[in-house]
């Protein structure tokens, strides 16, 4: 199995994304106790879900997420579990004066560092060489 992936009984796989949605209008609503909250939620979500963070960053009007996870668990259904889970949580603990807390839309993109080599190494190993 080549080095840094994650092996599964029925697959191997290192599937890795970045992740970035925004409040509603672009407010700049995560700050301070909102901010830390809102971290504390990702992990607790992150966690259920068996994701790793690799690398969270929150802005006063943006979240950037970078995690990886494994091929059973869509992307879009990260998303819709982060972003529900976390609006729940905090509209009930804060006061945004928003009709909901984030953005329909998000922005992810897909990391990786599988190279013909390692595809190589992979069906060889496969083929029991």
């Amino acid at each position: 199995m080549p080095r840094g992936f994650d092996r599964e009984r029925t697959n191997v796989h290192k599937l890795q994304y970045h992740f970035i949605w925004c409040p509603k209008y672009r407010k700049s609503v995560l700050e301070s106790e909102v901010r830390n909250r809102l971290e504390e939620l990702i992990e607790e979500k992150a966690d259920e879900l068996g994701l790793e963070i690799l690398e969270l960053a929150i802005r006063s009007d943006h979240v950037h997420l970078f995690i990886t996870g494994d091929p059973t668990l869509a992307p879009n259904k990260i998303m819709q579990q982060v972003k529900g889970y976390s609006s729940r949580h905090l509209r009930d603990e804060f006061d945004f004066g928003l009709p909901s807390l984030w953005t329909r839309s998000y922005f992810v993109s897909s990391a990786g560092d599988v190279s013909s080599e390692v595809i190589e190494e992979y069906i060889d190993a496969q083929a029991g060489e």
